[in-house]
Order: C-alpha cells, then sequence, then structure tokens
C-alpha cells in the first residue's frame, strides 16, 4: 500500500510539472515581454537548483528520515511553482523557477530511498517501473489538460497552470506523508547508515562512491543516455524538427504523446520480459535503442516526403528504451552503492545528469544555429555508441563483482567449516 500511495504522489507531482514545462518559455519570452533570455535563463537556473538539491537531498535521506525530505521538498516545489502566479517581474519569476528546480529534484533522491525501503528487493525494479510510467501519464495529462486553459496572449493567461502545479505538488507531498505514517524504521542492511557514514565529509563520501569501479562505468552510462536523448527532449529535437525538417508543429506534440504512450503500454510488458536479464545487458540494449533511434533521425533528412512520420517514430524508438532504462538505474545504483551511503549515491547521479542535461541545449542551439545539423546528428550519434561501450563495461564489472562475492562466500564457508572442524571436542584417549 505504502509503494502504491508513493507512485500515486509522483504521478500527481509530474501532473503539476506537465501543466508549465511545454508553455514556460513562451510565457517568459513572448507573453511577459522578458526576451528569449529570461526565458532560457529561467530553464538554466531550475537546472541550477537541481543540481544545487539533488546531492544534499540524497545526504539527508541517508541521515534523516527520507519521508521528512520529500516532503518538505514536495512543499519547497509548490511554494517555487504556486509563486510564479504573482511573479510580475522576470527577477521573481526566476527566482520562483530556482526554488521550483530546487523542490523538485530534492524529493527525487529521498522518493527513491523510499522505493528501496519499502520494496523487497526482487520487486524493486518493477516498483521504479510502475513509478515511472506513473510520471510519464502525469506529465502527459497535466499538458493536456493545461493547454486547454492556457492562454499565451494574455499576462495572467498561465495563472490555472501555475496553480494546478502548486496544488499538485502539495497534494504529492500529502500523500508521502500518508504514506509514511507507521513504516517500519529497521532498514536493510545495505541502506543503514553507521556512525562512521554519518560523520563523512561530502568530499570523502565521493571518494567511497567513485572507489567502485561499477558506479564509474555506471556513471558514464547515466550521462551518455541523458546527454543522448533527455537532454534533447524539450529543445534541441523539436529545433531540429522545425528548422532542419521543416515539420509541422502538430508533430512535435504528437511524437511527444507517442513517447508516452509507448511507454504506458510497454512498460509492464518490458518488465516481465527483461525480469531476469542483468542490468549491464539491458543498459547494452538501451545504448543501441539510442543509435538505432539517431540513425532512423538522420534518414529524415534525406527524405523530406516522410520526415514528419520518420521524427515521430524516433521518439517512440526511445520510448521503447526508456522502458528498460527507467526501471534498471536507480535499483543498480543503489545495489552497487556503499553501505550507508546510498541516497548520498542517488542524489550524487541525479546531480551530474542534471549538469549535462543542462548542457545539452546549449550545444544544440550552437551546432544548429551554426546550419550544422549534421554535426548535431553525428555528435549524439558518437554518444548513444559511447554509452553502449560503457555499458559493455558495466556489465564486464559486475561480472567480476559477482565472481568475487562468489569467491568471498566460499572463502567464508570454508573457514566457517574449518572453525567447526577445529571447535569439535577431540577424542578420549585411553
Amino acid at each position: 500500500m505504502r509503494t502504491k500511495l508513493l507512485i500515486l504522489a509522483s504521478s500527481i507531482g509530474m501532473l503539476g510539472w506537465g501543466t508549465v514545462l511545454p508553455y514556460q518559455y513562451a510565457y517568459a519570452a513572448n507573453t511577459r515581454g522578458w526576451g528569449a533570455l529570461t526565458a532560457a535563463l529561467a530553464s538554466t537556473l531550475f537546472s541550477v537548483g537541481a543540481l544545487v538539491a539533488a546531492p544534499f537531498a540524497g545526504r539527508l535521506s541517508d541521515r534523516f528520515n527520507p519521508v521528512t525530505v520529500a516532503v518538505v521538498a514536495k512543499l519547497l516545489a509548490a511554494v517555487g511553482v504556486g509563486g510564479l502566479i504573482w511573479a510580475t517581474t522576470a527577477p521573481a519569476f526566476l527566482t520562483g523557477m530556482f526554488i521550483f528546480g530546487l523542490g523538485l529534484t530534492a524529493a527525487g533522491p529521498a522518493a527513491s530511498v523510499l522505493v528501496l525501503r519499502w520494496t523487497p528487493s526482487v520487486d524493486r525494479r518493477k516498483v521504479f517501473a510502475y513509478k515511472f510510467t506513473g510520471e510519464a501519464i502525469g506529465m502527459a495529462v497535466g499538458a493536456f489538460v493545461a493547454g486547454l486553459f492556457v492562454d499565451l496572449d494574455r499576462a495572467d493567461g498561465m495563472a490555472f497552470a501555475f496553480l494546478a502545479a502548486g496544488v499538485g505538488f502539495a497534494v504529492s507531498a500529502a500523500l508521502i506523508h500518508v504514506a509514511g505514517i507507521g513504516a517500519p524504521s529497521d532498514l536493510a542492511p545495505e541502506l543503514a547508515a553507521g556512525e562512521a557514514e554519518t560523520r563523512l565529509g561530502t568530499m570523502e563520501a565521493l571518494r567511497r562512491i567513485f572507489a567502485v569501479p561499477a558506479l564509474r562505468w555506471t556513471a558514464v552510462v547515466a550521462v551518455a543516455l541523458a546527454l543522448g536523448f533527455y537532454a534533447q527532449f524539450e529543445s534541441g529535437l523539436p529545433a531540429y524538427a522545425l528548422t532542419v525538417l521543416d515539420v509541422d508543429e502538430t508533430a512535435i506534440g504528437l511524437a511527444a504523446a507517442v513517447n508516452c504512450l509507448v511507454i504506458v503500454l510497454l512498460q509492464v510488458v518490458v518488465v516481465r520480459l527483461t525480469a531476469k536479464r542483468g542490468a549491464g545487458t539491458l543498459l547494452m540494449a538501451v545504448g543501441g535503442i539510442w543509435t538505432l533511434a539517431w540513425v532512423v533521425l538522420s534518414a529524415a533528412q534525406f527524405t523530406p516526403e516522410i520526415a514528419s512520420a520518420l521524427f515521430v517514430t524516433t521518439f517512440g524508438i526511445f520510448a521503447v528504451g526508456e522502458t528498460m532504462y527507467a526501471p534498471v538505474l536507480n535499483p543498480l545504483t543503489a545495489s552497487l552503492a556503499p553501505k550507508g551511503l546510498v541516497g548520498t549515491t542517488l542524489g550524487t547521479f541525479t546531480a551530474i545528469q542534471t549538469t549535462f542535461s543542462a548542457l545539452g541545449p546549449l550545444v544544440a542551439g550552437a551546432l544548429l544555429g551554426m546550419g550544422l545539423s549534421s554535426g548535431f546528428l553525428g555528435l549524439h550519434l558518437v554518444i548513444s555508441l559511447v554509452a553502449l561501450y560503457a555499458a559493455w563495461r558495466l556489465r564486464a564489472a559486475l561480472q567480476s563483482r559477482r565472481a568475487a562475492d562468489v569467491d568471498a562466500a566460499a572463502v567464508e564457508e570454508q573457514a566457517t567449516r574449518g572453525h567447526g572442524a577445529l571447535s569439535e571436542p577431540l577424542p578420549a584417549t585411553a
């Protein structure tokens, strides 16, 4: 029941984000007349807030009750986005977006730690998959409903979206609070932070995290896959479609809808089919799927008559990879995290992904602005191949880790048996 409430809370929270995400750039740049620089800076400050919040929230989730961390973060997001209703100046709008980024991202590592606490290890992939699906549905519904009410020709035309987002995060916080009532306080050994872990400084904690070879390769995979799609989802890919492929604006909305629909339809099926597959193997598959998607998108440039169809198809292909990526990454990262540093590790990885994802739109803007569409495509094709290679190295690292664990268990068992034999009473002598 707790995990169901957590999934519902995540879905409602992203419903609130979905009401704002598609429209905030045009609202700031055109409706309010603050210009493209302010609109771009708003997105940048949102990402900066996310970067600041993620590792800090992860560390707090290791030291304190993650329910409290998640609830406070959700309420902070509600205040940030709700306050945009009264943001009549550019500085006020930028401040609200920064606070919004802080709250929204801080809730992520805490919610992931709660999934790990409340779910047996055998069910974690499934629960993360349901959580991801719920978030995709929430974002899609929020964007659709907001589209019926948002009026970008009026200064108060996004008041409904900001209010709905604020209420959504407040309700999400309430659901997490209810889910945490009476939750067992005992933790799995790998999640418990001992006295030594709570005293670790930030740099020492990071050194422990990246001393694990498999975590280093996981970080490379996470960054490459984030750059290979998520960093371009909101700006780079739509800009490429409009400026290079010359597709109709409705194709962009259709592509986003297809992406969400494929996730909803395939997520549960994919989790069942891949339940016994190793995380490294699945991430290799995601890297291969990302590569295929960029190849298909490249073909659209040479077939203008079907460019729109290929663009929409690309988003569907990306979605297939997402159904493997989302359920695997957090459980894998948590399983590799040093003892007592699970939240810190998850927060650190979120911060790394956010940092590189924030660079994605800048790279896309520079390349497309200079007319280097082939460079834009080639770069992301190479990034996807890097993800594939890193996932292959990760799989090897995981296999080595499992072999070492088996050897250690065998030595321990042999030592236990030897100790038992020596501890048996000596036979009586005549």
